[in-house]
């Protein structure tokens, strides 16, 4: 099968049978396009590898101790953190409908087909091909809003967007920090914040970070060829890369 992508798609593979890991593994070698960055023996760990290696795709297995691989998925979702792309690969056909509610991309049965596993990285390169070869934006847009509110408590601060350090999102709240101020924002999704920002002055590092490159005081090496950025707040900040955004990070930096 032609690939079309330019890089490899960042996976997560979880299993609580090693055979079962070591064989979709082979397999996914064999057809190329995607990069195994973890493998998990459980749901738990299939959560703490998601959130650290912000993999574009994870195969998960549905029955997995301590949390299943249903459960990963609905406690991701419950933090409000953003979803790989979602496989579920299991011997049992009866969590279809649940799988597909909770917005997979693919359900597969075991034992699993090369030529059926093949038709799921087409979709996934389909689905995350384009955005992994996506340039930097180079051109500046006008920003939509000339400042940012932060909320702190009872007060409505309103701060200049180039005094913005960084901004964060979890259980799908986004906080602002900058040098004189933290608090909440009244943006629903990053997304949307980042429109109203300067393309060449704040970029998204992570899905759960955007980043202004300005206040940005150390680049360190960290997991799996990753890096943390150490900001210029009061705290000093340590915010994760993501895999695919440490390939961009070593390009702009020359790294």
């Amino acid at each position: 099968m032609k690939s079309r992508a330019t890089v490899p798609i960042s996976a997560i593979i979880a299993d609580d049978e090693r055979l079962a890991r070591d064989e979709l593994l082979f397999l996914l070698n064999g057809i190329g396009d995607i990069e195994v960055i973890g493998t998990a023996s459980n749901g738990i760990e299939a959560f703490d590898l998601i959130q650290k290696l912000d993999p574009a795709l994870a195969f998960l297995d549905i029955q997995m101790p301590g949390l299943d691989g249903l459960g990963v998925v609905r406690r991701l979702k419950h933090g409000g953190i953003d979803l790989p792309h979602i496989v579920f690969s299991t011997a049992f056909e009866e969590h279809a409908v649940e799988a597909f509610r909770l917005e997979a991309m693919d359900y597969i049965l075991k034992p699993v087909d090369r030529a059926r596993l093949e038709e799921t990285v087409e979709r996934a390169r389909r689905a995350v091909g384009d955005r992994l070869i996506e340039p930097l934006p180079s051109v500046a847009r006008p920003a939509s809003f000339t400042k940012l509110v932060v909320r702190n408590g009872v007060r409505n601060l309103i701060v200049d967007p180039r005094e913005l350090i960084y901004a964060t999102i979890e259980g799908g709240v986004i906080t602002l920090v900058t040098a004189q101020a933290e608090g909440q924002s009244n943006f629903r999704t990053l997304e949307d914040l980042l429109a109203a920002l300067d393309p060449d002055v704040f970029w998204r590092a992570h899905r759960s970070y955007v980043v202004n490159v300005n206040r940005i005081r150390e680049v360190m090496p960290w997991f799996k060829s990753t890096y943390q950025l150490r900001m210029d707040d009061k705290k000093a900040s340590e915010i994760p890369v993501s895999r695919m955004q440490s390939r961009r990070l070593r390009e702009m930096l020359n790294l």
